[in-house]
């Protein structure tokens, strides 16, 4: 049984951890900290001690591991203190504010021989693995181009805003996870071109992005935007031989957003035939292929089954360091295009 602390009550511990570290035996949810008790708008759960007083997660010898879904400006603050008291950590993205800090809480960790790492749970999106499936298959030949696209329609969100910040931008809020797909799947690129902007003006919120990262013949795009009526594809992936369309992404977060949640429904996340992405080829005989392809399952909880594996069984981490430190210098100088 791995014991688990969260640190913060709001939309991430309870629709983006819960649903999924309470969908295991082996995991057991014992106590949420939050400084302000009772501003929430979330239901509590059964069994679960609430609290403002963050001891009762530090100083309990139960919790084995301590989750951090707080502002990203004090993940640094929060991590550190649990480590001091002898917990591992999971902290929610953007990981810490800095390449600097995330190497530097990374190298804590190791001298404390605890475990910390970063919560990148879009490595199980349906449409990022079925991707990666396509791509294994071989059917598209030698790969040219990649293209990944998180797109909104929420004017209203920089339109709202004012006044620009690093680290309430969209490139740290929502590049962080396209990012990390790139790095973990890819590897680290020999040169990236940066094109972030605030479409509204000088001094508002960051509010596109488009990142190239480039791999001998191989470039693979992210962009971003919320002003995307219309979104474009999740993937497009093309080679010598075809291409792979993916156009809706994976469906766990609309299902979250309605209350549909994974324990107890089978089909939580799973696309339907109309949500397939298509295959289309040229055959090693030259005959023409149009077919579509079942979409892999997304399942958020394997980050939970990772760590549990990690820190119980002693096994490698899936989300090594050097991969989330790598996010955090792009992250960085992303957002000093626009800054």
């Amino acid at each position: 049984m791995l014991t688990i602390g969260y640190i913060g009550n709001g939309k991430s511990t309870n629709r983006y951890h819960l649903p999924f570290s309470m969908n295991r035996d082996y995991l057991n949810v014992k106590t949420i900290y939050a400084r302000h008790l009772y501003k929430t708008d979330w239901t509590r759960m059964d069994n679960i001690l609430y609290t403002d007083d963050i001891t009762n997660i530090l100083h309990d010898p139960d919790i084995q591991l301590v989750v951090i879904c707080t502002h990203t400006e004090s993940h640094y603050t929060y991590a550190k203190m649990a480590l001091d008291h002898g917990k591992h950590v999971l902290v929610e993205k953007p990981f810490m504010l800095t390449k600097d800090e995330a190497d530097s809480i990374f190298q804590y960790a190791k001298e404390k021989n605890l475990l910390i790492q970063c919560y990148q749970n879009r490595r199980y999106d349906s449409d990022f693995l079925t991707m990666q499936k396509v791509i294994a298959s071989g059917k598209l030949g030698e790969l040219l181009e990649v293209e990944m696209h998180y797109d909104y329609y929420r004017p209203e969100t920089p339109e709202s805003i004012d006044h620009f910040s690093t680290y309430q931008s969209y490139l740290y809020g929502h590049g962080v996870h396209t990012i990390d797909q790139v790095i973990s799947y890819f590897g680290e690129p020999q040169h990236i071109h940066y094109d972030v902007r605030q479409l509204l003006g000088t001094g508002r919120m960051n509010d596109y992005f488009d990142l190239d990262f480039y791999y001998d013949r191989l470039k693979v795009s992210i962009k971003s935007s919320f002003f995307r009526l219309i979104a474009r594809p999740s993937f497009a992936v093309y080679g010598k031989k075809g291409v792979f369309i993916k156009q809706t992404e994976d469906r766990q977060e609309e299902h979250l957003k309605l209350f549909y949640l994974p324990k107890g429904h089978a089909d939580f996340g799973i696309d339907r035939p109309e949500h397939y992405g298509t295959l289309t080829y040229i055959d090693d005989q030259g005959q023409y292929h149009e077919e579509k392809v079942i979409s892999e399952q997304g399942d958020y909880t394997r980050i939970y089954d990772d760590i549990y594996e990690a820190i119980i069984h002693g096994k490698e981490k899936q989300i090594k360091d050097h991969q989330t430190s790598k996010v955090m210098e792009i992250l960085e100088k992303g957002i000093k295009e626009c800054s």
